[in-house]
């Protein structure tokens, strides 16, 4: 009973957004159920050749993904930020950084709009703790704020 009680409240706020944000959303949640599954049955090294060309955080190339671009791809930098954290929060499996980081990259490149993942680690902790965050047309996208406890280490363009 409880179940179909959330179900019905989330379709009702569904119904409040307009068609565009809606089947944005709705591509961000499936996606992201999507890169769940490819996170747990593809190893990674695969899949980072798939993100881009892997660079260190200095590279002049990164420096494109945070410079501001266009008013549209600025705007779709926003709404596909929105859609995904959203969506993150609302799907059934738990959706952390990279997932994001990566629909978000995604779903920006399917708009022609660029884009940057970004890699860190906790500096001066033994154990491995680490964050993957995007920034596209001078717009944080996925993964922010960014604690100060990470330390950039790698991207990928």
């Amino acid at each position: 009973m409880a179940s179909s009680h959330w179900i019905r409240r989330r379709l009702r706020s569904l119904r409040g957004l307009s068609a565009k944000r809606r089947a944005l959303l709705i591509e961000a949640a499936l996606c992201l159920l999507v890169a769940q599954a490819v996170l747990l049955l593809v190893p990674f090294p695969f899949l980072a050749r798939r993100f881009g060309t892997f660079v260190p955080p200095s590279d002049p190339r990164v420096a494109l993904g945070r410079s501001e671009a266009s008013a549209k791809h600025m705007a779709v930098a926003r709404e596909v930020g929105w859609a995904v954290t959203t969506a993150a929060r609302h799907i059934p499996v738990r959706a952390v950084c990279l997932p994001q980081a990566m629909v978000a990259r995604m779903m920006l490149k399917r708009r022609g709009v660029s884009s940057v993942i970004h890699f860190g680690a906790a500096k001066g902790t033994d154990a491995l703790d680490t964050h993957a965050w995007l920034d596209a047309a001078g717009i944080e996208v996925t993964g922010f704020p960014v604690g100060g406890q990470f330390a950039e280490i790698a991207c990928f363009v």
